[in-house]
């Protein structure tokens, strides 16, 4: 470590030994210079009085100039990332020099004609500017590649849609990795199009993408617009698909606000980001109002969706967060994340069964939780087609003995995480959820104390069990990806729209009610794989 720090001290040093020797040089450079143009180039027509004088003002010239450099931080940038906000520190930074270089020049010793003063700084300014830019563009075309690899690579065809800031921003990283050439830019404004910008030409609006991506030989294709609009961000994207291009985009205003934009900050495109409706959106400060201070217990705390409950319970400051699960692993990874975010907090993870009586009835005396969201489940369809008694067991009586446990010790809700194979089921893991839901509004009428409700909704993308995980993993092994019947329809939803649902229920629910979240309209599961693919 101490080798890896003096040798990066070193290089530094001579770097800046290097800028500093090149200011100097171009100081002594700029005057005589602007001195010769004065007098025609003719070096024996200058007055012996001036050749004298620049001898004497050179030295104050370079100490003026490099204390008022370093004063404006023009030692400290990075120049492999100059932009505009280097020129106007530049700019700036000879405002001042010009002031003292002709305050100086009244000095008889250092005097020299105005003209040559006043050239003798512009040409500095061009210099100043020259020699900071030039190592932006000479560490992108030479240092950024390998010199053996530079003759080899193949360079990937990139269009840029937006031509916004972030899309400027992009452009210029792009431009100096060699390994990318932005050939053309998309964008919706009519008046930009056939214009440029860094260079390269906005070929046309969306409507174009197509076209424009088989003449120019699109290999990617990056999204830059994070104002988009969750409509237009769809349509644009679904657009891009069809080209078969490798797709990126910048995640959002976040982004732009911290100054961030960057290739750095590029994700691949998500089926989040091609969803059929836009995202919900809740006010979770009034939800979180009925969780603050208050013991919640979360079955199945340690799956996809329970998880995710926990990390949004926790958020809301409960006085305790119990986590209750059957496998220890996810159980005990969400109470380390848990205790790692959140060191205040009161999270106990339990290890049981909901179909052990005794357990739950003993967590739910112990702890006694004001609020129970019920988690736990069998929920793989093709699984429990197989093994009903399991998915019966688990299921059905699982959630009737934690919602007697709930009502025996006092807790004021019990939400039931429901799904939308309970409507009409075709299959046993439906048909055991619409049980579960009839167990839920039958315990509401006998029980005044206890509220109960369900919360039904469809596929969520990414937990645990879905149908997506298993193209992701079919995909990166290269196929074939399974699809039983090319009309089978669902509805998809975000985990984290899932929990807002399921807290959305804790907050509206009065008693015996059953929450469904309005997904759009439903997606054949046939395109959602060829999206992914």
């Amino acid at each position: 470590m101490v080798g890896n720090k003096q040798k990066t001290d070193f290089r530094y040093c001579y770097r800046i030994t290097l800028v500093l020797f090149a200011d100097t040089l171009s100081v002594v450079v700029a005057y005589l210079l602007s001195l010769l143009v004065r007098f025609d180039f003719k070096f024996w027509g200058i007055p012996r009085m001036y050749i004298a004088n620049i001898v004497y003002m050179l030295p104050v010239a370079i100490v003026t100039t490099l204390t008022v450099y370093y004063i404006f931080r023009l030692y400290h940038s990075i120049w492999r990332f100059a932009s505009l906000t280097e020129v106007y520190r530049i700019v700036g930074a000879y405002f001042v020099i010009a002031v003292l270089l002709f305050a100086e020049n009244r000095i008889e010793r250092i005097n020299l004609p105005r003209s040559c003063m006043f050239m003798g700084i512009i040409l500095n300014v061009i210099f100043c500017m020259g020699i900071r830019f030039s190592y932006r563009m000479f560490r992108g075309s030479i240092f950024r590649i390998n010199p053996k690899d530079r003759e080899l690579m193949d360079r990937a065809n990139v269009m840029v849609i937006g031509a916004g800031y972030a899309g400027r921003e992009i452009i210029s990283d792009l431009q100096l990795d060699k390994r990318y050439k932005v050939r053309v830019i998309v964008d919706d404004n009519r008046t930009t199009w056939g214009r440029y910008l860094c260079g390269v030409r906005i070929g046309g609006g969306r409507d174009s993408i197509i076209e424009l991506s088989d003449n120019y030989d699109i290999d990617k294709i990056i999204f830059a617009i994070p104002s988009a609009s969750d409509k237009d961000r769809r349509e644009i994207l679904n657009i891009c698909k069809e080209t078969g291009c490798k797709l990126q985009i910048v995640p959002g205003l976040s982004q732009i606000v911290s100054g961030e934009v960057s290739v750095a900050i590029l994700r691949d495109v998500n089926l989040e980001d091609l969803l059929e409706r836009d995202e919900i959106k809740v006010n979770n400060e009034e939800i979180f109002e009925t969780i603050r201070d208050k013991v919640v217990m979360v079955t199945g705390g340690g799956g996809s969706i329970g998880s995710e409950l926990c990390r949004q319970i926790a958020a809301a400051s409960p006085r305790q967060l119990i986590i209750f699960d059957i496998y220890e692993n996810n159980a005990y990874d969400i109470e380390q994340e848990l205790k790692r975010r959140y060191p205040e907090l009161d999270v106990e993870a339990l290890i049981g069964s909901v179909r052990n009586t005794d357990r739950i009835n003993g967590v739910c005396r112990y702890y006694r939780p004001e609020i129970i969201f019920h988690a736990a489940a069998h929920k793989h369809v093709p699984l429990m087609e197989k093994s009903p008694n399991e998915a019966i067991k688990n299921n059905v009586f699982g959630t009737y003995k934690t919602a007697m446990a709930a009502a025996k010790y006092g807790a004021k809700k019990f939400v039931l995480i429901s799904t939308d194979k309970a409507v009409n089921p075709t299959s046993l893991m439906g048909a055991t959820k619409r049980v579960c839901e009839m167990i839920i509004q039958m315990m509401d009428r006998k029980c005044q104390d206890t509220i109960f409700a369900a919360v039904r909704f469809g596929n969520v993308l990414g937990s645990n069990g879905s149908v997506i995980p298993l193209f992701k993993q079919q995909i990166a092994e290269g196929g074939p990806v399974t699809v039983t019947d090319k009309e089978i329809v669902r509805y998809f939803m975000t985990i984290p729209e899932a929990v807002s649902l399921v807290l959305q229920a804790a907050f509206y629910s009065t008693g015996g009610e059953i929450f469904i979240l309005d997904m759009g309209r439903p997606v054949r599961v046939d395109d959602m794989a060829r999206n992914l693919i």
